[in-house]
């Protein structure tokens, strides 16, 4: 799983591919411009047949599929799926109120798994190959979620899946502010990712050892990634981001940063997919 001792491999992944047309282009401009490896396609969103035609013309982009359980639409009707989406089909947007009734309410794990195969369904019939898995908001770590994708990962085509745990010292390092956000996340996906990682290694699911960019809340900026590359630690590492064209601009700039680029070359860092893993 991991990469030789001394060598320093990064993928650099861009969630929510296919969520609109400014998404999709960042995306892509980012891979062939920039220093971005890989996307996770959101399959129920309104760039979906965009995002899918462009990935099929830049092969080198590892596409894997971001799983969508809450902020955003599924890809069953509603009314097959009553406790998780309303009558034309969007989830809710109230993380915590989704998480707890997703753990708490045992009827409806049937609804979750019909949800989460139809997910998978429409990305193998896009024709892509599936690099990872992972999930909007991180939900892929959900016990009950995550115990799904495990019950049917040979089924669902898994075999590489986002690790979600970042460095909390590492980040105050490199950034200010927005401690309590930091502190939360880290020790919940702390916990998340240690519970997941034996069924992970049994299962021989491969993933990067930490993940970059959930403490950062979508400031994944240019002077965040300067400062993260040299303290990137030995092995497989992951940094996620959310470039677009418009809301979030300054993550596209990082991406396409020539120092960046030329700090990486610097470096001797691998740039990877998850399948190199």
């Amino acid at each position: 799983m991991a990469a030789a001792d001394s060598m320093r491999r990064l993928i650099v992944n861009a969630d929510d591919f296919g969520l609109s047309s400014s998404v999709n282009q960042a995306v892509i401009r980012a891979h062939r411009e920039g220093i971005l490896t890989s996307a996770s396609l959101m399959v129920n969103e309104a760039g979906f047949d965009e995002a899918v035609t462009l990935a099929k013309e830049n092969s080198r982009l590892g596409v894997g599929l971001h799983l969508t359980l809450l902020h955003g639409h599924a890809a069953l009707p509603g009314g097959k799926i009553p406790g998780l989406a309303n009558a034309r089909g969007e989830f809710s947007n109230n993380p915590v109120a989704v998480g707890m009734k997703y753990f708490f309410k045992k009827s409806l794990r049937d609804q979750l798994r019909a949800e989460i195969h139809a997910q998978f369904d429409r990305f193998h019939a896009a024709g892509l190959p599936l690099d990872h898995v992972n999930g909007h908001l991180h939900l892929h770590l959900h016990p009950v979620i995550f115990k799904i994708l495990m019950e049917d990962s040979d089924s669902l085509g898994i075999r590489h899946f986002r690790f979600t745990r970042d460095c909390l010292a590492r980040s105050r390092r490199m950034s200010r502010g927005h401690l309590f956000y930091k502190i939360s996340h880290a020790l919940v996906f702390e916990h998340l990712s240690s519970r997941a990682r034996q069924t992970l290694r049994q299962k021989n699911i491969r993933h990067a050892q930490i993940t970059f960019g959930l403490l950062q809340d979508s400031r994944v900026d240019e002077d965040y990634l300067l400062k993260l590359l040299p303290e990137l630690p030995p092995g497989d590492s992951e940094l996620y981001s959310h470039p677009s064209l418009d809301r979030f601009r300054h993550e596209f700039d990082a991406l396409v940063s020539p120092r960046a680029r030329e700090q990486i070359q610097k470096l001797g860092i691998q740039l990877i997919r998850y399948q190199d893993l």
